[in-house]
């Protein structure tokens, strides 16, 4: 099998990735998974949430990196860079999506690893994310060296409507 290749999406190539992306992310919630969306939730609802995020891929506060292979976008991972004055050192990681069919291949991993390094040499300290608890994706940060600082029940309901706890993670980077 070859192993997907990572790439960062700049602004001129984003809306080619737009399509790609929003299969994926369908997929993922069709899935099960917790990313702020509920069923029903289709290809069409996905591409119009994925470029709802080009002004921020355009301003360059929104990095995204998409896995790539022979059955087209297969992952991704996006870094929000601060808003805030006094949070120019930190960054969070947000929609590491890996398609169904692709998982338990370390592509999570590779792209968490992707999007760490690119924050440390962009001169970022602290990431942070939240994942729904007791997940692979919370085993998987756990794996990876965040740290847990907090898990609030009942955060944010799952595609199907039942509420979910949320951990919260930091990672000091760079």
């Amino acid at each position: 099998m070859t192993r997907p290749t990572i790439t960062r999406l700049s602004p001129e190539t984003f809306d080619a990735g737009v399509p790609g992306l929003a299969g994926l992310l369908a997929d993922t919630v069709a899935g099960g998974s917790s990313l702020g969306f509920v069923a029903p939730f289709d290809h069409d609802a996905a591409a119009a949430w994925w470029r709802a995020q080009r002004p921020s891929v355009a301003d360059g506060t929104l990095d995204i990196w998409v896995a790539e292979g022979p059955a087209g976008i297969t992952g991704t991972i996006s870094l929000a860079h601060p808003c805030k004055p006094n949070g120019r050192h930190r960054a969070e990681i947000v929609k590491l999506l890996v398609h169904r069919t692709a998982r338990g291949q370390g592509l999570g991993r590779a792209l968490l690893t992707t999007a760490e390094h690119a924050a440390a040499r962009s001169g970022f300290r602290l990431l942070l994310l939240d994942t729904e608890s007791a997940t692979p994706a919370d085993h998987l940060y756990r794996r990876t060296g965040w740290t847990p600082y907090g898990t609030v029940p009942s955060y944010a309901a799952d595609p199907g409507g039942e509420l979910r706890d949320c951990t919260f993670f930091y990672k000091e980077v760079g």
